[in-house]
């Protein structure tokens, strides 16, 4: 008993420090002293603590310092973890304004559209709970559908398991959809003021295009340690140097 207490009693201290030094950061900004407060969140950054609203205020800070692929990197780490929030969609807009490239996507069919925006809806972790929520949903509906005694509430209970398993076996579904597109194309955000995209994992290589600093390319391919396959949003590909990007 005496360990949890001691537990309860460190971690309560350690919350109320890292709100102190969130609170703290915050009079910074507000203040205008932006690169002081970007010290101070990334301090809480250091004890391993990551959240959309902190993620904002650094990339608020970076956008108020000028520093705008720090400010996009970001505010598009914010949107992995609250993927709805309109600040953080509204501000990251606005600094994407700031950058040199525009880059067209690739136009999707409606049905297309509709399960990409639902895929986006929600983080990684946002799909998970949801179907660990919705499985335990299920467990509860069968249960009762095995200890109840009336045939009109097995009949409701058992239409109610049915549709809530179909539900979850769709959330499933849209999960593993969402690892797989994290996994197999990562976003990063470009780092250089201005590169020149290879063809091929060489310097020597011919230029496929340009780009240059804030842009959102995606990682698909690695070779050896030093190069990386992009692809742009307009279906685009060619291989830059790691150093010259910054994954989320």
């Amino acid at each position: 008993m005496k360990y949890f207490i001691i537990f309860w009693l460190v971690s309560s201290f350690c919350f109320a420090q890292i709100n102190e030094s969130f609170d703290t950061a915050n009079q910074l900004y507000n203040s205008g002293y932006y690169q002081k407060a970007i010290s101070a969140y990334n301090l809480i950054l250091d004890t391993n603590q990551h959240s959309a609203s902190l993620y904002y205020n650094i990339a608020n800070c970076h956008y108020k310092s000028n520093e705008i692929a720090l400010s996009i990197y970001y505010y598009e780490k914010a949107l992995l973890l609250d993927p709805k929030d309109e600040d953080i969609i509204t501000n990251l807009s606005f600094a994407q304004k700031m950058t040199v490239d525009s880059i067209q996507e690739i136009p999707e069919n409606g049905l297309a559209k509709l399960i990409t925006q639902i895929i986006n809806s929600l983080s990684l972790d946002g799909w998970a709970k949801r179907c660990v929520g919705i499985a335990c949903l299920f467990v509860v509906l069968l249960l009762c559908y095995f200890l109840s005694y009336s045939e009109t509430k097995k009949r409701l209970f058992f239409v109610s398991s049915g549709f809530v398993l179909i539900l979850l076996i769709i959330s499933l579904c849209l999960l593993l959809k969402k690892e797989g597109l994290e996994t197999s194309s990562r976003p990063a955000i470009v780092f250089t003021k201005e590169i020149e995209v290879k063809t091929e994992p060489n310097l020597r290589a011919e230029n496929a295009f340009m780009l240059h600093e804030g842009t959102k390319v995606y990682v698909i391919e690695k070779y050896d340690s030093d190069w990386s396959k992009i692809k742009l949003r307009n279906g685009e590909t060619g291989w830059i140097t790691n150093s010259e990007l910054k994954e989320l």
